[in-house]
């Protein structure tokens, strides 16, 4: 049964870029990084779902484009921020900025939340915000240095947002493995 999410991925001309924003927080205790070649802003994560669903799926983000109008637009990753608070960190991210794509992000990953929860899959249990995951927090070790990097305000650069993926998930022992399933054009 594919664990299935959608996504807008960081393209790979970028990646350096979003490994060097890692950088800043390297060394600092608890920190698992995410792998910069797999970053992408999810979203909508559907979870495991049956095969004979993704057909269904693609249908629901062909309406999620049309009903969200969104044409290719361009974006700006940059900015650091963490979830779900900075009492408790379980996430460090770099963001979307808000003149540079978060609307346009926003506006799909809400189509996509209304055309999936409509064909029966689970509702967010949380407000979309437009990200890439740097790393993943263990525990508090490290929560005084990553808070102190919070008012960096690095930007990892810009790229058009031509199109929204579904994507496949499978865990394994090195991390998490990536197949695009679909991909779908704005």
């Amino acid at each position: 049964m594919p664990r299935l999410f959608v996504s807008v991925d960081l393209p790979e001309r970028l990646t350096g870029a979003f490994a060097d924003v890692q950088e800043l927080l390297r060394g600092t205790e608890s920190l698992r990084f995410t792998d910069p070649a797999q970053a992408h802003c999810t979203l909508k994560f559907l979870g495991d779902a049956d095969e004979s669903r993704v057909g269904d799926v693609v249908e629901a983000l062909e309406s999620a484009v049309d009903s969200a109008a969104v044409d290719p637009f361009e974006s700006e990753v940059g900015g650091l921020g963490v979830f779900p608070s900075t009492d408790y960190i379980s996430v460090v991210w770099v963001g979307i900025r808000e003149r540079y794509g978060a609307d346009e992000l926003t506006r799909l990953a809400e189509a996509v939340e209304r055309e999936t929860v409509n064909r029966g899959f689970d509702e967010a249990d949380h407000t979309f915000t437009p990200h890439f995951t740097l790393a993943r927090m263990d525990d508090a070790r490290g929560k005084r240095e990553v808070l102190d990097y919070l008012d960096e305000d690095p930007t990892v650069g810009r790229f058009e947002v031509d199109e929204i993926r579904l994507t496949e998930s499978t865990l394994t022992e090195e991390g998490p493995e990536y197949e695009t399933r679909a991909r779908v054009s704005l």
